[in-house]
């Protein structure tokens, strides 16, 4: 090294990059030169592999597409160099500069950093789709809330996992505990009939359960009605809740129509709005069970 020599000076004269020039020196672009200190200006020699042992040369890194810095006050070859991940000598051919060149602030630099490999996109992460549920959310052209739906879906898993009497079974507890309550067995008959076919173990999106298809609310007022707690999933119980609410309906409408229809409808629903068109068939299909059951 001679006094006033450089990074960049000596990286000119020699043809070579200055990044280059201070790794095979392992210096750091903030190093001090000394006058006589001895540099390499080429790599460190290998033992050239055998043969069998050739490398492969590696495909050259293909360089991103040009961008642009503009020159800040205080910026040097160097940093710009450093935070483009470029080599100088790169940014001083790309902008036909020497290392002597001034840079001024506002000035534009192209620089074509060395292209990364992409990163590989993570797959798509889907929603693992809801697991198919025995009861759905709609019925009869009405799509009931979530809540409702998922009350209805545990209420099918109990009763699913419970012992239940067979249909003839049902048939038989409905007509005896009518004649238990005073209510005619045909029209409980007729009822159970149309709500569930007696099947004990039906239940609705609207969460009506059991074979007379009472909602817990119903369930609730049923259980004033008689004078202690029923529970819907009982079978004896959910009939007798049912039996109840028909009685009751039987005593407060001002008709037998209305008080079948105030079973489907509710009877607020019915002196309010008057019977929907499909309360008005279930009406029809439950006077056509009760001829059947009383004959």
């Amino acid at each position: 090294m001679a006094p006033g020599d450089s990074l960049w000076a000596l990286a000119q004269r020699h043809g070579v990059a200055v990044d280059e020039l201070m790794r095979w020196n392992d210096l750091s672009g903030a190093a001090l030169l000394r006058p006589g200190q001895t540099l390499r200006l080429a790599a460190p020699e290998t033992r050239a592999p055998r043969a069998a042992e050739d490398p492969v040369s590696p495909a050259p890194q293909p360089r991103a597409a040009a961008t642009e810095h503009v020159v800040r006050s205080g910026d040097t070859l160097w940093g710009i160099a450093q935070s483009h991940d470029v080599s100088v000598q790169q940014l001083l051919d790309d902008n036909d500069l020497t290392v002597g060149s001034l840079l001024r602030p506002g000035q534009k630099l192209a620089v074509a950093g060395a292209v990364r490999p992409a990163a590989v996109p993570e797959p798509e992460r889907k929603a693992a789709p809801e697991p198919e549920r025995a009861v759905g959310d709609t019925f009869l052209g009405r799509t009931y809330e979530r809540d409702v739906v998922d009350s209805a879906n545990r209420h099918h898993e109990q009763l699913a996992s419970r012992p239940a009497p067979s249909r003839e079974e049902m048939r038989r507890i409905v007509h005896d505990t009518a004649v238990q309550m005073g209510v005619d067995p045909a029209l409980a008959l007729a009822h159970a009939y149309q709500e569930s076919g007696f099947d004990h173990r039906a239940v609705s999106p609207a969460d009506a359960v059991g074979t007379m298809q009472v909602i817990p609310d119903a369930g609730a007022w049923a259980s004033g009605l008689v004078g202690r707690e029923l529970d819907l999933l009982d079978p004896q119980d959910n009939v007798t809740a049912g039996v109840a609410i028909i009685r009751q309906l039987g005593r407060s409408a001002p008709s037998t129509d209305v008080a079948i229809a105030a079973y489907y409808q509710g009877l607020h629903g019915v002196k309010k709005y008057g019977m929907y068109d499909d309360t008005k068939k279930y009406v029809k299909s439950v006077k056509a069970h009760r001829r059947s059951f009383g004959a």
